[in-house]
């Protein structure tokens, strides 16, 4: 029997066959047990390779997700997190809730404006893409021929 054939008879059997054979590896003599573990590494076939690692970019993208919606949430004006204590100063803080108010009121603003400049300049792409289609259909017309 071959080297081939043990392998593709283990691997026909799985994962477990696998663990049971370096575990009789190391039984037997260390080095054994150790040069099988190295394979089932090298190889893939402990899922360390390019499934485990497609498995990790599951995982980290649906975290990127998850802190994509907070982030989304928070600047929806929702500021739970942003709660400080008192500072003690009852005038100091009033007069930092009214700063703070201010210039959320100036960034909504702002997100306002620069929400219309997109669409203005959206609108006057569209308007000259259809000028010129419109130029492009009605140009010069087929002359007949005598």
């Amino acid at each position: 029997m071959t080297a081939a054939n043990i392998t593709t008879k283990l691997d026909d059997i799985g994962l477990p066959a696998w663990i049971g054979v370096m575990v009789l590896g190391f039984i037997i003599w260390w080095p054994l047990g150790l040069a099988t573990l190295a394979f089932l590494i090298w190889s893939g076939r402990m899922g360390c390779s390019a499934r485990g690692s497609a498995r990790w970019e599951h995982k980290m993208q649906r975290m990127q997700q998850k802190m994509d919606r907070m982030r989304s949430r928070m600047g929806e004006g929702s500021q739970w997190w942003n709660h400080t204590p008192s500072s003690g100063n009852a005038a100091f803080d009033e007069y930092k809730a009214e700063t703070l108010k201010r210039l959320e009121d100036e960034q909504q603003a702002f997100r306002e404006f620069l929400d219309r400049l997109r669409m203005s300049k959206d609108r006057a792409e569209f308007d000259q893409f259809m000028a010129e289609r419109r130029r492009d259909e009605s140009g010069p017309e087929p002359q007949p021929q005598a």
